[in-house]
């Protein structure tokens, strides 16, 4: 009953994208867009007691999804717009769409990107588009770069590629729906899909809401970045005050104005997943399943634990990104072990004679503890010298241990809260 209702309100709907769009872009992309495959996830089902299948739009040929709206879009220009070339801005996934296509529609881009955009996705999106794009760094958020391409757009005339908000990017992006279905063999129960400005979230709730009705959609968003559910509360897209960047590929200061519709439209369920949880998930993803993914990529993925299915439900999880910088890494695993609660910062105050230092690492010092950060500067007029402390655990749980013996230590230790200007210092 409740599937047929929402299939009388489809007859009215006032969203600007239908599935048939969406089944006319998978047609466009035919031969673009690879069919990405559908790998079952034995460390996640047996986690949830679910079938968990991961889509793994890490593998089309700019390592996420977003060449399906790019190219989607720009290959329904007019031979008059494709002449005034094209812009966009993106964190780096949705500029390396653009690049490949105007490469493969020999059209002139330029691709706006901000400062934090990790010179991996940087490189590549030149590798990508060669001699058609151009690649200009501003601003420290997508929001600042895609300002700065609007302006430019409008000053030179190109016509503006946008990331999500966009028909037809949410035609393109929503072509992943009907590939699971064929792939499957059948509708899931639910889908996991990670949410920046929300392109392909709507995609996807439009096509399963016409085609697969009883298919939940779930969205999931970074905590430090979760501006779709801030559009939800607010009743329209609103700005954040202030974003967490590390998830590059979603961290979006605002919601776009027609993506919000779709949102609210389908009612969509969010999940706010924290960042260091999604490192964990990529360290995961890269030791036990042997899969690089983004932060991004991870995201969909990391919600498992914070919404949990139902035992036997057949779920996918978009695993929507695998353009990773190496270098990142240590950050990576600095951010999990923070958020596993198994990595601490502490000012001790160690007494300025020989053996201070022994005695902290016989006394206080679990075996199953490590010193990961040491920084002291040895002054010979004082009696105490104050040094920072970085503590890896071995397990969480043995952290109320720690702090007990440094409680009954003669070594004054003082815990930085992870709150503090310091910490945030330290994991910047």
């Amino acid at each position: 009953m409740e599937s047929d209702t929402r299939t009388v309100q489809l007859t009215t709907s006032p969203l600007p994208v239908t599935a048939a769009d969406i089944d006319a872009a998978a047609e466009r992309l035919r031969g673009i867009a690879i069919q990405t495959p559908l790998h079952i996830s034995q460390r996640l089902s047996d986690a949830t007691g679910a079938q968990v299948w991961l889509k793994r739009e890490d593998l089309q040929p700019v390592r996420s999804y977003k060449i399906r709206g790019a190219y989607n879009l720009i290959s329904q220009l007019s031979d008059e717009e494709r002449a005034r070339g094209v812009i966009c801005a993106s964190a780096g996934n949705h500029g390396q769409g653009v690049a490949l296509a105007c490469a493969m529609l020999g059209v002139r881009g330029k691709i706006y990107v901000p400062s934090t955009t990790p010179r991996q996705k940087r490189e590549r999106m030149l590798a990508l588009g060669g001699d058609h794009v151009e690649l200009v760094v501003t601003g420290e958020t997508y929001d600042d770069s895609s300002f700065a391409a609007r302006e430019a757009a409008e000053r030179m005339g190109m016509v503006m590629v946008p990331a999500f908000d966009d028909p037809r990017t949410i035609a393109g992006q929503g072509t992943v729906a009907h590939e699971i279905v064929e792939q499957l063999g059948k509708a899931p129960d639910v889908v996991l899909v990670p949410v920046g400005g929300g392109g392909m979230v709507s995609g996807m709730l439009t096509w399963f809401a016409e085609h697969c009705p009883d298919t939940k959609v779930v969205g999931v968003e970074p905590a430090g970045a979760a501006c779709l559910s801030a559009a939800l509360e607010a009743g329209g897209p609103i700005a954040l005050d202030a974003i967490d960047t590390f998830v590059d590929g979603a961290a979006v200061r605002k919601a776009g104005a027609i993506t919000y519709q779709f949102a609210n439209y389908y009612d969509l369920e969010l999940v706010s997943v924290p960042e260091g949880r999604v490192c964990s998930e990529m360290l995961e993803l890269y030791q036990v399943d042997g899969i690089i993914a983004e932060p991004a990529g991870a995201l969909a993925s990391a919600a498992f634990g914070l919404w949990n299915p139902e035992p036997g439900q057949t779920v996918i999880a978009m695993l929507s990104g695998g353009n990773n910088d190496v270098s990142r890494y240590a950050d990576i695993i600095e951010r999990a072990l923070i958020y596993e609660g198994r990595k601490h910062y502490f000012l001790v105050n160690f007494p300025q004679e020989p053996g201070a230092l022994r005695r902290f690492l016989d006394d206080v010092l679990g075996p199953n503890d490590d010193i990961t950060y040491f920084e002291y500067v040895k002054r010979s007029n004082r009696e105490h010298g104050p040094a920072l402390v970085g503590i890896e655990l071995g397990n969480r749980d043995d952290l109320s241990g720690l702090l007990e013996r440094m409680a009954h230590s003669n070594i004054e230790c003082e815990r930085i809260d992870s709150q503090s200007t310091m910490f945030r210092f330290l994991n910047t």
